[in-house]
């Protein structure tokens, strides 16, 4: 089983059901590509090192998800590249 990290950073303008609706698409897209959500830590909003977007701060998401699948991160990042509400996002695989 190899491990991963994906650091998903959302909008702040969202309402939090909104938020919460995006983060459970992101872990649907984990398990539909082979892959199981071990943990998701929520760090809330952070201010972001520059701006992106007119916005200078952003909700920051941590999951954490294993995967016999070498395809599933690479398929996890090009449907969350596609959704709208993630500002940034970053998919590395974990030491052993």
């Amino acid at each position: 089983m190899n491990k991963y990290e994906l650091a998903v950073v959302v909008n702040v303008k969202l309402e939090d059901e909104e938020r919460a609706a995006t983060i459970e698409k992101v872990k649907e897209y984990i398990v539909r590509f082979g892959g199981t959500v071990t943990n998701v830590d929520d760090w809330g909003k952070k201010r972001l090192a520059y701006e992106i977007q007119k916005s200078r701060e952003a909700f920051y998401y941590f999951i954490q998800f294993e995967s016999e699948s070498t395809d599933c991160p690479n398929e996890v990042e090009a449907n969350v590249r596609l959704m709208e509400n993630v500002v940034r996002y970053l998919c590395v695989k974990q030491e052993a």
